[in-house]
């Protein structure tokens, strides 16, 4: 909480450095608190990336004060820093074609880690990603966020783990961010709001379930009916059906695009949404339109066992439901 609280309110670049690596160091131990090798080579590969991150973010950094002799954050001065910029940022958030860590990384760690990972570690990020929105190359962003999109929908297509199918969709849903923040940042912040409430909702009743798998789905609802339909209406929300929650900062966002001249790139967003829209009815089929082989008596046992309290996840619901 320190580090991300440091990168919000600096307008330092080394303050801002420092809150990125107390950010990333906190996150190991909660990577591994599992202690199984799993775990631990996740919080390698995590290591790894956001290193390598943090050095291309601090060259940049140095080569942008070197030209402009200033540590306060403000325009980079040449295209250099201004791509090392991105494809530091682009490492820290998982944008494609970085984005080779987030499903290996989220699979291998607990599901309440992976929530942390998939929502709050995105807030440092995304915040200097705000303050550069002027500054940025607008034809590099859309390439990124384009590729995320394709990337995120592809790639969760034959996914059978639930941590991984979440994995692709938070890159999916980083590229409809990317490709609005050099046009309107506000909206990239709405989107980012909407997509940690959903996210949070949905890793919140998978780790009531105990949901680690499609096939464990399947079961869902014969062990807690009120969950499973939270479920439901969650997986629709994150796929984009109106009128859910879900819907509204993708269309504003591609009415947006189309304002500015961007019809080809909005269109080919828009059927890059269908895949993800496929992977999360195909959740939705598993959960509530299959049930797995069991004897009569326990396809209502969720009726007399005493189940989780759900209370928590109501709030987030209710934001998942309205639009």
């Amino acid at each position: 909480i320190t580090g991300t609280t440091l990168v919000l309110i600096a307008s330092h670049w080394m303050f801002m450095w420092v809150g990125l690596e107390l950010s990333m160091l906190a996150m190991i131990p909660l990577m591994t608190y599992s202690n199984n090798p799993r775990s631990t080579e996740a919080a390698t590969k995590y290591f790894l990336t956001q290193a390598t991150a943090s050095m291309i973010l601090l060259l940049a950094i140095l080569n942008n004060t070197s030209n402009s002799g200033q540590w306060n954050i403000i325009q980079p001065e040449d295209m250099l820093s201004q791509y090392l910029f991105l494809v530091a940022l682009g490492m820290k958030l998982g944008l494609a074609p970085f984005h080779f860590w987030v499903p290996e990384v989220t699979q291998g760690i607990p599901i309440k880690s992976g929530l942390i990972l998939l929502t709050w570690q995105k807030l440092a990020p995304i915040s200097i990603m705000y303050q550069l929105s002027p500054y940025l190359n607008k034809n590099m962003m859309i390439t990124m966020a384009l590729m995320s999109i394709l990337m995120g929908g592809w790639g969760g297509l034959n996914q059978m783990q639930t941590r991984k199918i979440m994995a692709y969709s938070s890159i999916a849903h980083m590229g409809w961010m990317s490709a609005i923040v050099t046009y309107n940042p506000p909206m990239m912040m709405l989107n980012l709001f909407i997509y940690i409430a959903l996210t949070m909702t949905m890793f919140l009743a998978l780790n009531h379930l105990s949901a680690k798998s499609t096939s464990t789905l399947s079961m869902a609802w014969n062990t807690n009916a009120t969950l499973t339909s939270i479920l439901l209406i969650t997986l629709m929300s994150l796929g984009g059906l109106p009128p859910l929650t879900g819907f509204l900062p993708k269309w504003v966002i591609i009415q947006e695009l189309i304002s500015n001249h961007n019809i080809l790139v909005s269109l080919i967003m828009a059927m890059a949404a269908l895949l993800n829209l496929y992977f999360y009815l195909r959740l939705t089929y598993n959960s509530a339109l299959t049930l797995f082989p069991t004897p009569n008596n326990m396809k209502f046992s969720w009726r007399m066992n005493k189940q989780k309290s759900v209370w928590p996840i109501s709030p987030l619901l209710m934001m998942s439901c309205m639009s």
